[in-house]
């Protein structure tokens, strides 16, 4: 036990020579271990600002963790599909005008295999179905015997057309999305937010200073197996403080005043900022304009297969007839 207390007398008596860094972690660990007499309360409106500032904290990490796939070209690609090299070298729309001057099957073929004309194709879902369409038109094509066109042939043709179309119009959805939403929402968390954690931060050092003085000035640095003040004892009713002590008190309360108007300062700024819910707005705007735009691809393709349809059942119903 007489060990125990010359641990806490050296403990005090080095309470004014231990550096600042070392002497908040000496006021952190005696709260941790519900060793402070007093510790400096933080206002309420302080504390609704920085649960706020968490729960705005937390929304950006959630949405982000979901809609960064937008920077991901592939987020829909298919992953059972084995496409090549030369599968992805040139678009739909290249291959159809180069098999539509074809004039054989061995042209044909090569105009599928041509060599790339540029980078390769997107691996989305859209260009995916409209590389499968194109190429089994072809594989109708190639086979055809009868007189005319294959009907479903060149409806997997125009279909794959039209969704090369809209795998183009997803991506410029998706690029719209990465710099009108997710740069905005990435520099609100990792700018905006990062202030406020700092400053925050800055509070929290200011006040376990504060509190570490308090606690050395008036001769509570640490306090072992129980040996604290009796409750309701102040230590002002012990000994008056020096005006060198007072002053050291005061210096810390007017630096954690300062800190705490700060952050308060910044928190607001952050939480009153309409740039996330601008950038929510782009979000919907970049969706909105691919499903109209899909819409428009679509309802022009729809009128087109459906009459293929519909001539390919008026011609079946004339064969059985005739047939009869």
């Amino acid at each position: 036990m007489d060990a125990f207390k010359g641990l806490q007398k050296s403990l005090t008596s080095l309470g004014g020579q231990i550096t600042p860094f070392a002497s908040r972690t000496f006021q952190y660990t005696k709260e941790q271990l519900g060793q402070a007499d007093d510790k400096t309360e933080l206002p309420p409106d302080y504390i609704d600002l920085e649960k706020r500032v968490d729960a705005l904290k937390a929304v950006h990490q959630k949405m982000l963790a979901v809609t960064s796939q937008y920077s991901n070209e592939a987020y829909d690609y298919p992953p059972n599909i084995k496409e090549t090299f030369q599968d992805l070298g040139r678009t739909v729309s290249e291959k159809v005008a180069l098999l539509s001057s074809a004039t054989s099957p061995a042209e044909a073929q090569a105009a599928l295999t041509a060599p790339p004309s540029a980078k390769p194709q997107p691996k989305t879902f859209h260009h995916a179905m409209a590389r499968a369409s194109l190429a089994s038109s072809q594989t109708l094509h190639q086979q055809h015997t009868g007189a005319g066109e294959d009907p479903l042939a060149t409806a997997l043709e125009k279909y794959a057309l039209a969704m090369e179309r809209l795998g183009e119009a997803r991506l410029a959805q998706d690029a719209q999305v990465q710099s009108r939403f997710l740069a905005g929402w990435n520099t609100t968390l990792n700018t905006n937010i990062l202030f406020a954690t700092r400053a925050r931060k800055a509070v929290e050092k200011a006040r376990l200073t504060l509190d570490a003085v308090k606690a050395r000035v008036k001769g509570t640095t640490w306090k072992l197996g129980g040996a604290s003040s009796p409750r309701g004892a102040d230590p002002h009713d012990e000994h008056e403080l020096s005006p060198e002590a007072q002053e050291e008190i005061e210096k810390a309360e007017d630096e954690f005043v300062t800190q705490t108007e700060e952050a308060v300062g910044v928190m607001k700024n952050v939480l009153d900022s309409p740039e996330p819910l601008r950038n929510l707005a782009e979000l919907v705007a970049a969706q909105l304009e691919f499903h109209k735009k899909a819409h428009e691809i679509l309802s022009e393709l729809a009128p087109i297969i459906d009459g293929l349809q519909v001539e390919q059942e008026a011609n079946y119903r004339k064969s059985r007839e005739s047939a009869s």
